[in-house]
């Protein structure tokens, strides 16, 4: 898989996600800190690249498209964030990831859960 790691995952994540084979980008090593979500959704997009971040504010599905992307991960640490837990829901994902393609959606990676937001059919069922 080809993943974009926010700001806020460190060097442990993208040493696990590398160590099992995907190309791993960051915001951080492409010099985007700091940059607006727009801006890091945009780039992914363009990139092909799922973005795998804690910002829960890529969840907003109107302002982030999930169908417009290669696929959003948001991990959630629980109420102790600890670099263990991020491993560990880092795991989840890439456990899922094996079964489930998250292109074109919105993955929330919990403790002991994974949530998929999938695109809607806007039209609604079709008349026979």
């Amino acid at each position: 898989m080809k993943i974009k790691l926010d700001e806020n995952i460190g060097s442990r994540g993208t040493e696990l996600l590398a160590e099992r084979g995907h190309d791993v980008s960051t915001v951080r090593d492409q010099g985007l800190s700091g940059s607006s979500d727009e801006k890091i959704f945009e780039v992914c997009a363009a990139e092909g690249r799922i973005l795998v971040t804690l910002d829960r504010d890529f969840g907003e599905v109107l302002r982030f498209p999930p169908e417009e992307s290669a696929g959003i991960v948001i991990l959630d640490l629980g109420p102790r964030a600890s670099p263990q837990r991020l491993l560990d829901r880092l795991r989840d994902f890439l456990t899922v990831a094996e079964e489930q393609d998250v292109r074109g959606s919105l993955w929330i990676v919990e403790p002991g859960r994974v949530r998929i937001h999938l695109k809607s059919d806007k039209a609604g069922p079709q008349a026979p």
